[in-house]
């Protein structure tokens, strides 16, 4: 889509499972995103349509799979992630 939409810009966010501790998780998410977006600029997007890359660890969870709840592997995989988030167009 950034080669069909030159015009496109995006955010990236990424995301963690409960797993872990708080800071590993924060530190894992930020890390993630970094590298996402250094996989777009190498991929030759330009760096300025890219509007930041946050880690928001195990803060923004998609289902119940908190700290001492039992999920499975799937469950927890949902919330391992990186968001995509159109930022002008």
């Amino acid at each position: 889509l950034m080669r069909l939409y030159p015009s496109l810009e995006i955010s990236l966010t990424s995301h963690t499972d409960s797993r872990g501790t708080h800071n590993y998780n924060q530190w894992l998410s930020q890390k993630r995103a970094k590298s996402a977006k250094k996989y777009l600029i190498n991929k030759g997007v330009a760096p300025y349509r890219l509007h930041g890359a946050i880690g928001y660890g195990e803060d923004q969870l998609t289902n119940d799979c908190f700290d001492e709840e039992y999920c499975t592997e799937e469950e927890h995989q949902q919330n391992r992630r990186t968001e995509i988030t159109i930022v002008k167009i």
